[in-house]
């Protein structure tokens, strides 16, 4: 995992919320962290919970999953400069 945070959001975070530094470093982490899954990642472990914790079927948990899916961002495979100009000019 990449360490690094933007003293800049860090500031902002602290002047916000009255936070210390290293608990907003820490916060700033906790969020990215959550958005490096990937969505393969994601719906392996939804899965896994949703059977573990609340006993669902698997018709009940894909609907649960298709669901949270279209609510959250999800970590993109690294882009190659070819696939980056492709994007840009078509």
């Amino acid at each position: 995992m990449n360490d690094w945070v933007d003293p800049d959001l860090v500031s902002h975070l602290q002047a916000s919320t009255g936070l210390s530094a290293s608990r907003c470093r820490r916060l700033v982490l906790d969020v990215l962290d959550q958005y490096r899954e990937s969505l393969s990642d994601f719906v392996q472990r939804r899965h896994r919970e949703l059977k573990a914790r609340q006993g669902l079927k698997n018709e009940q948990i894909y609907a649960q999953i298709l669901a949270e899916v279209g609510q959250r961002r999800f970590a993109v495979p690294q882009l190659t400069e070819r696939q980056i100009r492709r994007m840009i000019y078509g």
